[in-house]
C-alpha cells in the first residue's frame, strides 16, 4: 500500500525531527571551540577542517577516544553545509578530489577519520556532532508504524465517508550523563 509506504517514511522523519530538537541535551560546541571568539561558528570551507578537527580534540578530551575508534564519529550538517564539505573535499588534491570530482559525495561521507551526512531537519542554528551510537532512543516496537484503519473518521468534527489511516509512534530520547560530553550542540549561524 503505497498510503502505508509514505506514513512510514512521514514517521521517520518525525522521529528525526525530534532527536535535532532534544539539543539541550548535548554539549555545546561554539566558535571558542575552535580558537575565535565566543558566539556562533559561521560555516565556511575554510573553516569546516578546523571544526572536524576540533570536535574530535573534544571528544578526546572527555574521553571518548576509546568509544570514537569502536563506534566511529558523525557530523550531520545543515543542507548548505554540506554542500561546503563537498567543495572543500574536492579541492583537496589525489583520491579523495579524484572520487568527489567523479562521483560528488553521499550520506555517510567520510573525511578526515568523521562520516558527514546531511539533513534538512536541523533546528535553526543547531548542527549534532558526536560519537556513533552514544545517544539513545527507545521506540515502543507494538505501536511503531502500525496502521490502523478508522471507517469514516472524524475530521474537524465532522464525520466523513470514506476510510481513515491512523499510525503511530511512541520514543524517548536520552542523551546519558556519561555520554553528553561526546555528544555537540554545534551552534552555527
Amino acid at each position: 500500500m503505497e498510503i502505508a509506504d509514505n506514513m512510514g517514511t512521514m514517521l521517520n522523519e518525525t522521529m528525526e525531527t525530534a532527536m535535532l530538537a532534544s539539543h539541550a541535551s548535548w554539549t555545546n560546541f561554539d566558535n571558542a571551540s575552535i580558537g575565535g571568539s565566543a558566539g556562533n561558528i559561521t560555516v565556511a570551507t575554510s573553516n569546516i577542517d578546523d571544526i572536524v578537527v576540533e570536535i574530535k580534540t573534544a571528544i578526546r578530551n572527555a574521553g571518548g577516544g576509546e568509544l570514537a575508534n569502536r563506534n566511529g564519529i558523525f557530523i550531520q550538517w545543515r543542507e548548505e553545509d554540506f554542500a561546503k564539505v563537498e567543495r572543500l573535499a574536492a579541492s583537496q588534491g589525489f583520491n579523495t578530489a579524484d572520487n568527489v570530482l567523479n562521483n560528488g559525495i553521499k550520506q555517510g561521507f567520510s573525511y578526515l577519520g568523521v562520516e558527514h551526512y546531511s539533513t534538512s531537519k536541523n533546528v535553526s542554528g543547531h548542527v549534532f556532532a558526536g560519537v556513533k551510537k552514544a545517544f539513545h532512543v527507545g521506540i515502543v516496537k507494538s505501536t511503531y508504524g502500525k496502521m490502523k484503519q478508522i471507517v469514516n473518521p472524524v475530521v474537524s468534527g465532522a464525520q466523513i465517508s470514506g476510510l481513515g489511516l491512523e499510525s503511530r509512534i511512541d520514543y524517548k530520547f536520552n542523551a546519558w550523563t556519561k555520554m553528553a560530553p561526546v555528544l555537540f550542540d554545534v551552534l552555527v549561524a
